[in-house]
């Protein structure tokens, strides 16, 4: 995410916290490597990340979940 100035933007820092099967396993509902669905999700996701929901196979680190909070009460970068 480079320097503490710098907001996360989705390619470089929210797409890659997603892995392929991540990306399958929500193809159902939307693509978790797609920015305009992710933005137009951003609220339920961040949700269902600090409610340990998401991934369905384990929680992310809270580092992660900050970045995708940052990215989507900042403005959701590109």
């Amino acid at each position: 995410m480079g320097d503490s100035e710098t907001a996360p933007g989705f390619e470089d820092d929210i797409k890659p916290l997603f892995r392929e099967k991540d990306r399958e396993r929500m193809e159902w509902a939307f693509d978790l490597w797609s920015y305009e669905d992710v933005k137009e999700n951003a609220e339920s996701i961040l949700e269902r990340l600090q409610d340990g929901d998401m991934p369905c196979d384990g929680e992310w680190p809270e580092q992660q979940i900050e970045v995708f909070r940052t990215w989507s009460q900042g403005g959701m970068a590109p």
